[in-house]
């Protein structure tokens, strides 16, 4: 078995209590797209909506009036099961790795119960740069304090 292969399918086994931080993230009727469930871009609008709303809301920083910005430099997604309209849905974050300047999320995707298993696995890398020269930058103290509470 490939680590990639082994690390996908410890994936399929998380639950909502593998995560410190879990947010109500409601499905829209737009999401859905022709073959009936939620599009796959929209677990990325789920995804980065969830990261940033824990942030903003977790130490008031306004990410457009930061000190520095958070931008994306990776992202992934693995899909177990299908979500549809009008599940409510869940999302999951954890910090599976923190550096000078970036952070690396685990983010899980969850409908139903507490124990139904995750729908889908995201990976998600945001590196922080200075607003003016776009260039790498330590994360901001009060959100570092942040990202560490929820560091495994």
């Amino acid at each position: 078995m490939t680590e990639q292969h082994a690390e996908t399918t410890r994936d399929k086994e998380l639950v909502a209590g593998d995560f410190p931080v879990l947010l109500q993230m409601d499905t829209r009727w737009s999401d859905v797209d022709i073959f009936g469930h939620l599009n796959n871009a929209v677990y990325y609008q789920l995804f980065d909506s969830a990261i940033n709303r824990w942030v903003i809301e977790g130490t008031g920083i306004q990410p457009a009036a930061s000190p520095a910005l958070p931008l994306v430099a990776e992202s992934a997604c693995s899909y177990f099961r299908e979500v549809h309209f009008p599940d409510p849905a869940r999302v999951g974050i954890t910090v599976t790795r923190l550096g000078r300047s970036s952070v690396t999320y685990r983010l899980g995707l969850f409908t139903g119960d507490e124990s139904a298993p995750v729908a889908a696995v995201g990976r998600w890398v945001h590196v922080y740069v200075d607003p003016a020269t776009r260039k790498s930058c330590p994360i901001p103290v009060a959100i570092r304090t942040l990202l560490e509470s929820i560091a495994r």
